[in-house]
């Protein structure tokens, strides 16, 4: 099984890209635009200004509103591929 990489920093660029850096030395951006219709503790990040006031907290980002998005899956959208067990899975784009 693979260990979950926690986010260690973490800042926005613009729009609902967020560029992360995670404990494991990988880093980079991701958008996270996708999750802006998740339901109602995910409506606030919508307002760009809101979605500014990410965080990190406790390994993952987090929002003032109390939502988080979980760190294995920013991972996966960073480097492109899900980890199960020992193999990686590539991650297919949403809508696909």
């Amino acid at each position: 099984m693979k260990t979950i990489q926690e986010v260690i920093e973490a800042r926005p660029t613009g729009g609902w890209r967020v560029w992360l850096s995670f404990a494991d030395g990988v880093e980079g951006e991701v958008d996270l635009s996708r999750y802006l219709g998740y339901g109602p503790v995910f409506a606030p990040l919508a307002d760009e200004e809101f979605f500014r006031q990410l965080r990190v907290e406790a390994g993952t980002i987090a929002w003032p509103n109390g939502a988080d998005i979980a760190p294995e899956r920013l991972y996966e959208l960073l480097v492109g591929y899900r980890l199960h067990s020992e193999a990686a899975v590539p991650v297919v784009a949403e809508g696909s």
